[in-house]
């Protein structure tokens, strides 16, 4: 049921994005990016939930509560969320851009497939890379319990760090798009990634402890939102209004599939040097 119930979420939040960020950003007569970026503070929002509901069911329950019935406590607070999104929903209209430059197309996809498949391919490729960070953060927590032993409630610390980075900066970033272009702050992001990842990694193994590994993560929670807050914005500007949704649900989908689920790769192996294997390897259980 847990199984069956995240594949339905998955295939919701997969249309989501490009609908509630289509109508974030023409609901937003200027500052589009900034409009955008609340998408992703909410996405932080979420993650520091989580995270800190997590943290405190691990620090304040037993081991024994916490697997008899602690558990689903998360799941129990997340059932708030079909109702809350029915009572929006049911108020919400169409946006003036939207009623004002032309009607839906009938065949958003074939439309895609046929005219626009050049910015599909651009948006899901800006999409795969903002995907690889934010899984890069939530695959740091359970490398380091797993294959270098820290506790959990450092690698939940770390989520509540990165959670709370990407709502409070993501507004912050959305205004600097405004001001210098998004195409800018994100590449310039990217090229930062890139640099620092593989030391971020060799950090947390040389030095395994629970303020490296929340300072790491709160990097890459940084990271994820310098890139992650403008990319709403710029895949709006991509696609034209009466196929806007769908293009930014097509190219979001795809980025996420192709790359994101190359993800959990990384777990099949121990991601340390020879040097430290030998000192790490009788207190790791999943190093082979």
């Amino acid at each position: 049921m847990i199984l069956l119930s995240r594949l339905i979420q998955g295939f919701s939040a997969g249309g989501e994005f490009g609908t509630s960020t289509t109508f974030l950003v023409e609901t937003a007569p200027h500052r589009k990016n900034f409009y955008g970026s609340w998408q992703i503070a909410s996405q932080g929002a979420a993650i520091l939930l989580a995270s800190a509901i997590g943290f405190g069911l691990t620090n304040g329950l037993s081991e024994q509560d916490l697997q008899a019935w602690g558990w689903r406590v998360p799941f129990f607070i997340g059932l708030l969320v079909g109702p809350v999104g029915l009572w929006i929903r049911a108020r919400m209209s169409e946006t003036e851009e939207f009623l004002t430059r032309g009607a839906e197309d009938r065949s958003p996809v074939k439309t895609m497939a046929t005219r626009h498949y050049g910015r599909v391919l651009a948006g899901a490729a800006s999409v795969g890379v903002a995907t690889l960070s934010v899984y890069l953060i939530l695959y740091m927590p359970t490398f380091a319990v797993t294959n270098l032993g820290l506790s959990p409630l450092a690698a939940l610390l770390g989520g509540v760090v990165a959670g709370a980075i990407a709502l409070v900066g993501s507004p912050l970033v959305g205004r600097l798009a405004d001001r210098v272009g998004p195409a800018r702050v994100m590449t310039w992001t990217a090229i930062a990634a890139l640099v620092l990842a593989w030391p971020l990694f060799q950090l947390v193994i040389n030095v395994p402890t629970m303020p490296v590994l929340v300072a790491v993560i709160g990097v890459l929670g940084l990271i994820m939102t310098f890139y992650f807050a403008p990319l709403p914005g710029l895949m709006s500007s991509l696609f034209p209004v009466e196929v806007r949704g769908s293009g930014m649900s097509m190219a979001y989908n795809l980025g996420v599939t192709l790359l994101g689920s190359i993800a959990p790769s990384s777990s099949h192996g121990c991601w340390v040097s020879p040097g430290s294997w030998r000192r790490r390897a009788t207190t790791t259980s999943s190093c082979r």
